[in-house]
């Protein structure tokens, strides 16, 4: 499978398929694809139909494959920002927010992610339950406007505002931190709880979280 990143800022990935090869989604991203590109809906079993529905993602999944020759798909992002890359291989797995999840090959999973503190879930604006993806191929996953790519060591770590952190390597741990200071958190305007990522391994951040959006239209909304 060969792709092209084109566009902004509401950017495409455009993949060229061989015959045999295919795609997965689990939303309605393709966009334009050649004629004889064929879809197939799949729930990939009870348990996973399950396990999804719990994490607030569609239970199916659309496979795509060409016949008849090669084949040509888009996949575009729901929201400005950017699409990026990731070869999953084991060893080399990713964490991301429930919603960033856009298109993978065939090859790739992509499961359930229990948060171990409880803490992490109840306030850490990724939520609970995250997506984790592992198995084998190239995944494409979506961020809320830029995205800034940090290298953590052993015993560093960064503190991001809740809603920020896009993507995690596996071997990043979360942490929930509160906001010290009564005044600070009730006129700080920055929340109540912060979310600390300990390294060592690799996190994505994103500028642009489209629950923030959210919520500052939500203001103007209610205004009138």
């Amino acid at each position: 499978m060969q792709y092209e990143i084109k566009g902004t800022p509401f950017p495409v990935v455009e993949c060229q398929l061989e015959q045999g090869e295919g795609m997965i989604t689990e939303k309605g991203s393709m966009v334009w694809m050649s004629p004889n590109m064929e879809m197939e809906t799949t729930g990939g079993g009870i348990g996973k139909m399950f396990g999804k529905a719990f994490s607030g993602e569609s239970m199916f999944q659309n496979i795509y494959r060409p016949s008849n020759g090669n084949g040509l798909i888009a996949f575009g992002s729901s929201f400005p920002g950017t699409i990026m890359p990731f070869m999953i291989f084991p060893g080399n797995e990713i964490i991301a927010q429930k919603s960033a999840f856009l298109a993978s090959e065939m090859g790739v999973t992509l499961s359930v992610h229990f948060q171990k503190k409880m803490g992490a879930g109840f306030f850490g604006g990724e939520g609970f339950i995250m997506q984790r993806l592992s198995g084998n191929g190239m995944a494409f996953i979506e961020i809320d406007g830029a995205v800034q790519e940090y290298e953590l060591g052993p015993g560093q770590c960064i503190v991001v505002d809740t809603g920020n952190l896009a993507a995690m390597t596996v071997s990043c741990q979360l942490e929930i931190r509160q906001v010290q200071g009564i005044k600070n958190k009730l006129l700080g305007g920055e929340g109540f709880f912060n979310t600390v990522v300990h390294g060592p391994g690799k996190v994505w951040l994103q500028t642009m979280p489209i629950s923030s959006v959210a919520a500052s239209l939500g203001a103007f909304y209610g205004s009138n």
